[in-house]
């Protein structure tokens, strides 16, 4: 009798384990995602169709979000209480310790942006299990989107965090990127999460990544995060400025306006 007894309580917690499976977190690096997935490319399409024949763009730049959910609440509603902006750059580091739910958190946040956003891969990103998770919530490492006739090529350069062992930056990738002859008059600008000459660039080849930058045709500027302070800097002297934006717990974003004769931006705060 009291074998039969254990053996239909063992029976009924199996049961009742299995039907309560999605409340328990099996381990903070699951990569057990659910809700939207594939993001930047949706995003970017929807960029794309979005700014088709515009011949002025407007787009915010921000980045490390990592763990400030509060700011990045405000700044979701200080955007969307605007109607100039036709899409987002999130620079990178969206977690902070790269686990699953910090990337649904965040992702839940941004999702109620009312205009689409893409989001690069940062080095918080790819601790632990994080760059399957951010593979699987937004896409590639290295990516590009268009918005008119403006290409962005959007780069993985968090090469400590692979310990040399990874293409990055991935110039294959690059050298991919000058191959449409369609895409000659367009300007093009490149995003990263860590810029050249910091600790997480391979600095072993920062001079010849900034070579490769200047054989694209009408290249305008660079976008980067990661140092969480405001800085705009000629790094090599060629006339070609990095944009670095602040973490978003400095409460300001970047706002660049592109036109047919050149460009201006704003630092905003909210």
């Amino acid at each position: 009798m009291k074998i039969i007894i254990r053996i239909y309580i063992c029976f009924l917690g199996i049961i009742l384990l299995s039907g309560c499976k999605d409340l328990f977190e099996y381990h903070p690096y699951d990569v057990h995602v659910k809700g939207e997935t594939g993001i930047n490319e949706k995003n970017s399409r929807k960029i794309k169709d979005a700014c088709l024949g515009k011949d002025t763009i407007r787009f915010v730049f921000t980045g490390d979000t990592q763990g400030w959910y509060d700011d990045t609440k405000d700044f979701v509603k200080a955007i969307n209480n605007r109607n100039d902006i036709d899409f987002i750059i999130h620079g990178g580091d969206l977690s902070d310790y790269g686990l699953t739910n910090e990337f649904i958190w965040m992702r839940d946040i941004l999702g109620k942006l009312k205009v689409p956003y893409v989001a690069l891969i940062g080095n918080h990103d790819c601790i632990g299990s994080g760059k399957d998770t951010y593979l699987k919530i937004y896409g590639e490492r290295n990516f590009t989107f268009t918005a008119g006739n403006l290409k962005f090529i959007c780069l993985d350069t968090n090469a400590l965090e692979y310990d040399y062992s990874n293409p990055v930056p991935d110039f294959n990738f690059i050298e991919e990127q000058l191959g449409n002859e369609q895409e000659l008059d367009m300007k093009t600008y490149f995003v990263m999460h860590a810029r050249p000459y910091s600790e997480q660039f391979n600095n072993n080849v920062a001079r010849v990544f900034q070579l490769y930058i200047n054989t694209f045709p009408n290249i305008q500027f660079c976008m980067n995060a990661h140092e969480h302070q405001v800085q705009i800097a000629d790094l090599y002297g060629d006339g070609i400025l990095y944009y670095q934006c602040a973490n978003i717990e400095k409460r300001n974003y970047f706002l660049f306006t592109i036109k047919p004769d050149g460009y201006n931006y704003e630092l905003v705060e909210f």
